[in-house]
């Protein structure tokens, strides 16, 4: 890819701005229309998500390459938040990279994944997808308010079963040292899933690795919109603010609560998840002159 400077680069978490967090896929008509308009024009786009590879595979790669995502487009994609990635080309996501220094435990695993499906199958689903992560998302055919309090009662157990297993363990406002007084894991929930992961897994360091990836195939740009649903999408912007550029969050879930920063933060109005997420991609569309 040779040098080229787009006006401004994409940050995308993929549940909620991109993909429905009820149908768990991309169903907003424009999204992919867009994506792949903005792709055509050299603007960078990484996807920045917990996600695993198959489901950024399945459902974001092979629909933007059926949707007519050029050759040499500056895609990229950050899984796991941040521990996996991958190119997004004409023929799908690419060979895919995995830190390994930050995988759970296999022992740890498998009792997670153990418990979940001997106790709370009626409510979840292992993700069989993780590199080194642990993630148990909610099922899709149950309502959202069955969900709920099976995860909470879930996470309680997993927080007890863990730090009885020894692990430096953190979950909400509690923490549990290890035997070297470190706590390097933790239990971190979302509306649709229960993730068990790393402290250094976060979406300021995915910001970080699409960041270092476009420069080195050389795509720049001088302002970068970041977009998510949840708290923690922030500090992708966080990370771009702290790098000297320019920073603009889009938060497509403002009810949770607005954070304060020293960069903008702008919403799509009423409209929430992916319907603000393509009317988001217009604008930036629209923007272009496209």
């Amino acid at each position: 890819m040779s040098a080229f400077s787009a006006p401004f680069g994409l940050l995308l978490d993929v549940d909620g701005p991109i993909a429905s967090p009820v149908a768990r896929r991309i169903v907003e008509p424009s999204i992919l229309p867009g994506l792949v308009t903005l792709a055509s024009a050299g603007v960078p786009i990484a996807f920045v998500t917990g996600r695993s590879a198959v489901f950024v595979r399945d459902e974001v790669a092979a629909r933007l390459v059926e949707a007519g995502l050029p050759h040499g487009a500056p895609v990229f994609a950050v899984m796991e938040k941040g521990g996996a990635w991958a190119p997004i080309t004409t023929d799908g996501l690419g060979e895919l990279e995995v830190d390994a220094a930050l995988a759970i435990p296999a022992d740890v695993t498998e009792a997670v994944h153990a418990l979940a499906r001997a106790e709370y199958a009626h409510a979840m689903e292992v993700d069989e997808g993780k590199h080194v992560m642990i993630s148990l998302e909610a099922r899709a055919d149950i309502p959202h308010e069955e969900y709920v309090p099976a995860q909470a009662e879930f996470q309680e157990r997993v927080w007890q079963l863990l730090v009885d297993r020894g692990l430096g363990l953190r979950y909400g406002d509690r923490e549990h040292a290890d035997a070297q007084g470190e706590v390097p894991w933790r239990i971190d929930p979302t509306i649709i899933s229960t993730d068990v992961e790393s402290v250094r897994l976060d979406k300021d360091r995915g910001a970080a690795r699409a960041l270092e990836w476009f420069a080195a195939h050389g795509a720049t740009a001088p302002r970068w919109y970041s977009a998510g649903d949840s708290r923690s999408d922030y500090l992708m912007a966080d990370h771009v603010h702290a790098d000297g550029l320019e920073a603009v969050h889009v938060d497509v879930r403002p009810s949770d609560g607005m954070l304060a920063r020293e960069y903008p933060v702008i919403t799509m109005g009423s409209l929430i998840h992916d319907e603000a997420g393509a009317k988001f991609l217009r604008e930036r569309v629209a923007e272009l002159g496209l």
